[in-house]
């Protein structure tokens, strides 16, 4: 991919500090919210990446599994967790994992969509096997999004919901949620909403941007898709 070893670089260079923290965190002490946090942010940022089996290899390293702490961690570790299960292709764990995730936030009352996004997560987990439920808690999710109001929650938000829709209703959500997200100072997440915009409205200049944002934070994984939706070409504006 042309400029893919500059992206490259780039997450490289994102990823050493977090590489960094961790194994500080583990000096401190395994087990400890400092650790856990450092484990979270990792792993969640390759995964974003698109390094999945790096992900994983972490994950298994630092013993990121159950049991969990009883502090607060944020990100929430049972929501990175079930995210990293579905990317490895563990989809009944990951859905588990989720599950246990929400009901953990619902008893904590812990309703923050940025740092707890396991029923975001959920919703796309289960858009084919259980449609119903996956739109009740896109619902959900937009409403703890609208309750929070930040830009990078709504944008999110209306990424979900424009997951489960078709045709010109999820033209229009993905649309919205680039509207919100271009505000948000979160970069791969403005990149991915760019991207999947550009793909449901054949949209070349909206994926163009969608892969320059996605290089210009490292995501190897996002870029590479806006790269082959626009080798492919047909029928993009």
């Amino acid at each position: 991919m042309s400029g893919s070893g500059t992206a490259g670089a780039a997450g490289s260079r994102r990823r050493r500090p977090l590489c960094a923290s961790l194994r500080l965190a583990e000096k401190v002490g395994r087990g400890l919210p400092l650790y856990w946090t450092a484990t979270c942010n990792l792993v969640d940022t390759l995964l974003a990446r698109g390094r999945v089996d790096e992900a994983w290899a972490i994950a298994e390293q630092y013993d990121f599994a159950p049991p969990y702490p009883s502090t607060i961690v944020l990100p929430d570790p049972r929501s990175v967790r079930g995210r990293l299960l579905l990317a490895v292709g563990r989809t009944k764990d990951g859905i588990n994992e989720l599950e246990a995730a929400e009901k953990a936030a619902v008893t904590r009352g812990h309703h923050n969509p940025v740092h707890v996004f396991c029923a975001a997560d959920l919703a796309r987990a289960l858009a084919t096997e259980d449609p119903e439920r996956a739109a009740r808690l896109a619902v959900d999710v937009r409403r703890r999004a609208e309750r929070f109001g930040t830009a990078t929650a709504l944008g999110e938000a209306l990424r979900v919901a424009a997951a489960l829709e078709t045709g010109q209703r999820a033209v229009r959500l993905a649309g919205q949620a680039v509207a919100h997200l271009e505000s948000s100072p979160c970069q791969y997440e403005h990149a991915a909403a760019r991207v999947e915009y550009g793909i449901l409205a054949r949209s070349a200049s909206d994926l163009e941007r969608g892969l320059a944002l996605a290089r210009s934070c490292g995501a190897d994984g996002l870029a590479e898709r806006a790269r082959a939706e626009l080798d492919a070409g047909a029928g993009l504006r």
